[in-house]
């Protein structure tokens, strides 16, 4: 059984989730397993049993007792999967909105890597137990083009990819308001937010470097259609950016217009394009997904382009 303290201060932990604070010191632990210590009463802060929601305050003691945890299994499950593209390396899928990509504390079933280790069943051996191929991430309100590592090489090589900021990635946006320029940058660093840690905002303690470049593609009555390439992979980067921007995507209850009598179906954000060096060849290879049928609907309602 390990043991370890932390003192809370301004610069470190302050108004904070405990959860999140512990997820960030202590990377042993998965969500998951953190999760399972928390309920299991095994943190205490000044000596009292808290709960995951904790909001921690300067001068604070955590303590948590914890041991490693087996993972929990992830069960394969046969799910409809849009395959863009497939060979002995990688596998691209097109996720649809509404989809996790992978299991979390409480959403162990309907994740896009349930269905992908129901397809390829190979998969279970590249990386970790609950995050298998997984090189990089979509909102679960998002949707698009995605790759996904096949052997451990692709999966080493593609996460240096990103890491490098080598991958290309284009998404469609549409944006509350009019934007006024025909095409910027936002630079503005991002990190968990002061007073709630399950958001990102750019009112940090913790900034990390971001960076969401745009160009208008069509400018409507009340929105405004963006083409958006973001070069940093900061969680919720776009969603965030865009609405410190003061143009926050439309069907954004998290950092949107949370009240509106326009009625988006859901987020409307969508992974277009995704470009990236083959694992093995080292070929350029591109991959692209048209903008789904909800998505196109909701432009029609509001199809009065402005000049």
């Amino acid at each position: 059984m390990l043991k370890r303290k932390f003192l809370i201060s301004s610069l470190s932990g302050e108004n904070q989730r405990l959860d999140t604070f512990l997820s960030e010191n202590i990377k042993e632990l998965s969500r998951s397993q953190l999760q399972k210590t928390i309920e299991g009463k095994k943190v205490k802060v000044n000596n009292i049993i808290r709960k995951s929601s904790y909001k921690l305050k300067e001068g604070d003691k955590v303590e948590i007792e914890y041991r490693f945890l087996e993972p929990e299994k992830v069960e394969a499950e046969n799910l409809p999967l849009e395959i863009v593209y497939s060979d002995d390396h990688l596998v691209v899928v097109n996720k649809p909105s509404g989809m996790v990509v992978h299991p979390g504390t409480g959403n162990r079933r309907g994740t896009l890597v349930n269905a992908l280790l129901y397809h390829f069943p190979e998969l279970k051996r590249i990386g970790s137990e609950e995050r298998p191929g997984i090189v990089h991430r979509l909102d679960k309100e998002a949707s698009g083009v995605m790759v996904v590592a096949k052997t451990l090489e692709a999966f080493q090589e593609l996460k240096n990819q990103f890491k490098k900021k080598e991958v290309k990635k284009v998404y469609f946006g549409l944006v509350w308001g009019k934007m006024s320029e025909k095409e910027g940058k936002i630079d503005w660093p991002i990190g968990r937010h002061l007073k709630h840690g399950e958001r990102m905002s750019i009112k940090t303690k913790k900034p990390r470097s971001a960076e969401t470049y745009y160009s208008v593609q069509k400018k409507l009555e009340r929105f405004t259609l963006l083409e958006i390439r973001p070069v940093t992979g900061r969680t919720h980067q776009i969603r965030v950016h865009l609405a410190a921007s003061g143009h926050p995507l439309v069907g954004d209850l998290r950092y949107g217009r949370r009240k509106s009598k326009v009625k988006c179906p859901r987020l409307f954000l969508h992974s277009s394009l995704l470009a990236f060096f083959h694992p093995e060849t080292h070929k350029k290879i591109e991959f692209s997904s048209p903008l789904p049928e909800d998505l196109k609907e909701f432009l029609e309602k509001y199809h009065k382009i402005l000049p």
